[in-house]
């Protein structure tokens, strides 16, 4: 079974974006690193719009930078243990791939741990959600031009070729769009949504959407479900749970 999250050599679409002089520019890179400075700035001014370019917001942002980049790249390092250890010292698989589930996870452990630490009240859920959302849409045509985060084989008028001569579900393309979708109902929430509210309308969306994803995913299965499956009902579990202890909360004031 292929993990779809590895980058193997002449694979992709279009794995080299274009060319600086003799530096290249490949197009995983490119579109993920655009999509983080697209979101920054969607989240910059949905800020300055609401006047909340605080502090604490900042300290919020990084820390959701910083618990994102680590739980992105932690559940594929454990998927790739035994490659890793296999073919060390050559680090090709320690490099290789990132997950937007773990990326997320551990972004929001992140801003939870500091929002305790520093005794932040406030909720900013409202910004961050339409940021990743267009982001993350942007990011994985990164992922659909470099070749990885691919489905399994399909007969469908619209399946890839990503390098092995097989046509396969163009994955990356439905989370794109599934985002895209996403990002303008977002906003249009924005106004009456309650504080929070839109990051755990986001985030309960993408994993019950990337819980079925999964199924035409072209990732290693346990016990007949994959690990992103399982994460993403965890993950279902602990938001739907804090979401309703807030409420109770709310409605005992």
């Amino acid at each position: 079974m292929l993990d779809s999250h590895i980058h193997p050599d002449n694979w992709g679409i279009m794995p080299t974006l274009f060319h600086i002089y003799n530096f290249e520019v490949n197009s995983y890179s490119f579109f993920i690193l655009l999509g983080l400075i697209v979101g920054l700035i969607v989240y910059y001014i949905l800020a300055k719009k609401e006047k909340d370019l605080s502090e604490k917001s900042f300290y919020i942002l990084i820390a959701g930078l910083v618990g994102g980049v680590i739980g992105a790249k932690l559940p594929i390092l454990l998927i790739n243990l035994p490659d890793i250890i296999k073919n060390f010292p050559d680090i090709t698989y320690i490099l290789a791939g990132r997950t937007i589930t773990g990326g997320l996870i551990g972004g929001t452990l992140a801003i939870m741990y500091l929002k305790k630490k520093l005794n932040i009240k406030e909720k900013k859920g409202n910004l961050f959600a339409p940021a990743i959302a267009l982001g993350i849409a942007i990011g994985r045509i990164g992922c659909f031009l470099r070749g990885c985060c691919y489905g399994i084989p399909t007969n469908l008028p619209w399946g890839v070729n990503f390098g092995d001569n097989i046509a396969r579900h163009p994955t990356q393309i439905y989370e794109t769009i599934f985002m895209l979708i996403m990002f303008p109902i977002l906003l249009y929430k924005r106004k009456t949504a309650k504080p929070g509210y839109l990051f755990y309308l986001l985030m309960n969306s993408y994993f019950i959407f990337r819980f079925f994803e999964e199924f035409i995913r072209e990732n290693p299965h346990y016990f007949g479900l994959t690990l992103f499956q399982y994460i993403s009902l965890i993950a279902l579990v602990f938001i739907n749970l804090k979401h309703l202890k807030e409420k109770k909360y709310e409605q005992s004031k």
